[in-house]
């Protein structure tokens, strides 16, 4: 099986698995390969940042349980940008660092910036 196969398995496995995880050698089992192949997927996955591995002892040796790492819900509404006038400009197409127009020099920009700092200092 392709080892994007596999990780797509492996990520499956460990969700289903819960808050509670898995063990890494119930992981390899259930994959049906080896420990240097399923540490290779594991390994991967962390890297993506999408489970971890939490040492634990098990029968007396130490191991890994796998589990899925929890993605904070970013709460956004439109009211958090409401105002905000990069959002109605006309010129935002030319606007960057190094344009004709810049985010640090823009009068409409730093007046808005001004204006929600103060709201945080009240």
């Amino acid at each position: 099986m392709p080892s994007e196969a596999l990780e797509k398995q492996a990520l499956s496995l460990v969700e289903q698995s819960g808050e509670r995880g898995l063990l890494q050698c119930d992981l390899w089992k259930l994959l049906k390969t080896d420990s240097r192949e399923g540490s290779r997927i594991v390994s991967k996955l962390e890297k993506k940042g999408l489970i971890k591995r939490e040492p634990v002892l098990h029968n007396g040796r130490k191991t890994f349980r796998i589990v899925l790492v929890k993605k904070p819900e970013l709460k956004i509404s439109i009211s958090s940008i409401r105002g905000i006038p990069c959002f109605s400009c006309l010129n935002i197409h030319r606007c960057g660092i190094g344009q004709p127009i810049s985010p640090v020099t823009c009068k409409e920009l730093n007046e808005y910036l001004e204006a929600e700092a103060s709201k945080l200092d009240s």
